[in-house]
């Protein structure tokens, strides 16, 4: 199924050539929801070929179709709102200095852009994810590269996809798609490529950006590469809840198999009895968990190799070993080691780098001081969260000093909570300092759809020239800002 040089190129002049059938906003909203409907008829047919390929379990496919339809119904709404458009009018002021002139300035899409497909969401972040959702919104067609661990429950979702279209007469070159590395390749280097949206692995990730900024025309990466997800917990938190804590932890790590994106892999907590009493829990609750299969044997041989390495450290324990399970499968488990060790640079980095799969590490601090040497030397991350006692979590102690802390680190920041579970909301952030993002932020939320777009403006033009966005009677009911005024 490897996609050739010729195909690739035939999949993007393909889409390049229906930028004219987005152009109208209540078309492009109308297609959006129609492919959520689209897919929730299909939605048997779809769970099936998706558990066939992943294994990961109807229960868990059915909700993540679910989301799916929701953010592409979202996305609907934000085209029809209009407020991404970012529509701002200025009149002549000669008063003013230097003197302005009539401005008028909006956003309008790319073009092509081409989407990278994750393998732990074959849904969500796959052939109809958040990237796709966000850049047809837009006005951009796409160019999908399938992931290798599900190539046709890929081709089943675009052709639901172009079914939508056709509704519209748009065209169903809208929604390219190809296979294979070589394919990914030649995709982002296509001179008719305008930006591209990635979920995936550091290397591959990093690989793409750098090919992304050598053309002769770079173009806008904006990548979701790999997070450590760190998790502070104060003293008095353990000492409050050391229960709750240690199961809580247990359930995000080893929830999907350990292969989520937001999964915790570094936890920073007490060296005292306190922190004794949460791993306990921790260890009771890991021990607890079934083993579980990764989405391809490539995942797991790295799991296995990557935990094996990383507990063969001095000073590191394996109170719960992870590692192989039976043939297929992966035990979960956890290790720690003395914060200390991760302080400063040595061969216990390694543990400061994401594994995939259902493993965490927990570093035993004896001190404040040993805990801000352990984030200082994080890189960014999606998340960072800290558990708080009842007294901190009101203002007491250190929660406030900590947040700041963990601000810098990361995109969202948690208090007593886990970061397992992402919301899809206006006010939602899905990103972070590299390597968690490339850019400023990932294809959740309502402002991915601003990665695909680009600012004009228009200076001393003619109304009667002007599109319809930037005319003074605002014939489409545009949020906007007119003379310095905002209206509704």
């Amino acid at each position: 199924m490897e996609a050739t040089a010729q195909e690739v190129d035939a999949a993007v002049r393909a889409a390049h050539e229906t930028r004219g059938a987005l152009t109208d906003r209540t078309v492009r909203a109308a297609f959006l929801r129609s492919a959520a409907d689209e897919l929730e008829a299909a939605k048997d047919g779809l769970v099936d070929a998706a558990d066939a390929e992943t294994a990961l379990g109807p229960v868990r496919l059915t909700g993540e179709l679910a989301r799916t339809c929701y953010q592409l119904r979202a996305f609907a709404d934000i085209v029809d709102e209009g407020a991404f458009l970012d529509v701002v009018i200025n009149h002549p002021d000669d008063t003013a200095t230097p003197p302005i002139p009539d401005l008028r300035r909006y956003k309008v899409p790319l073009g092509v852009v081409a989407v990278y497909s994750a393998s732990n969401f074959p849904f969500a972040f796959s052939v109809a994810g958040g990237d796709t959702a966000s850049a047809l919104a837009a006005g951009c067609p796409v160019v999908v590269k399938s992931h290798p661990d599900h190539p046709a429950l890929s081709e089943y979702v675009a052709k639901v996809l172009r079914r939508a279209a056709a509704r519209y007469d748009i065209p169903e070159g809208v929604v390219g798609l190809v296979h294979g590395f070589e394919a990914g390749v030649e995709l982002i280097r296509h001179p008719l490529v305008a930006a591209a949206g990635f979920t995936g692995s550091v290397r591959g990730g990093r690989a793409l950006f750098d090919a992304a900024a050598a053309r002769p025309v770079p173009i806008p990466f904006h990548g979701e590469l790999g997070s450590l997800n760190p998790v502070v917990v104060t003293e008095a938190a353990a000492a409050e809840r050391a229960e709750a804590i240690g199961a809580g932890l247990a359930g995000s790590m080893t929830l999907g198999v350990g292969q989520f994106c937001v999964k915790p892999g570094l936890v920073l907590a007490p060296a005292g009895a306190a922190g004794d009493a949460l791993l306990k829990s921790l260890t009771d609750a890991v021990s607890d968990t079934d083993a579980g299969v990764l989405l391809d044997h490539r995942m797991r041989d790295n799991f296995v190799a990557g935990v094996a390495e990383r507990a063969g450290l001095p000073d590191v324990d394996s109170p719960v070993t992870p590692g192989a399970g039976g043939e297929h499968t992966v035990s979960a488990g956890f290790l720690t080691v003395p914060a200390s060790r991760l302080a400063a640079e040595g061969e216990h980095d390694l543990l400061l780098e994401e594994c995939f799969g259902p493993v965490t590490v927990v570093a035993r601090y004896e001190d404040e001081t040993e805990v801000k040497a352990v984030l200082s030397r994080l890189p960014g991350n999606l998340t960072a969260t800290v558990q708080l006692s009842e007294e901190e979590a009101a203002g007491a102690g250190r929660g406030a000093e900590i947040l700041a802390e963990l601000t810098p680190l990361a995109g969202r920041v948690l208090v007593n909570g886990w970061p397992t579970g992402v919301a899809v909301a206006p006010a939602q952030h899905h990103g972070g300092p590299y390597p968690a993002t490339t850019s400023t932020s990932t294809s959740v939320g309502g402002t991915a759809i601003e990665r695909w777009m680009r600012p004009v403006a228009y200076q001393n033009a003619p109304e009667a020239l002007l599109p319809q966005e930037l005319t003074d009677e605002n014939p489409l009911g545009l949020p906007r800002r007119f003379n310095g005024r905002l209206e509704r």
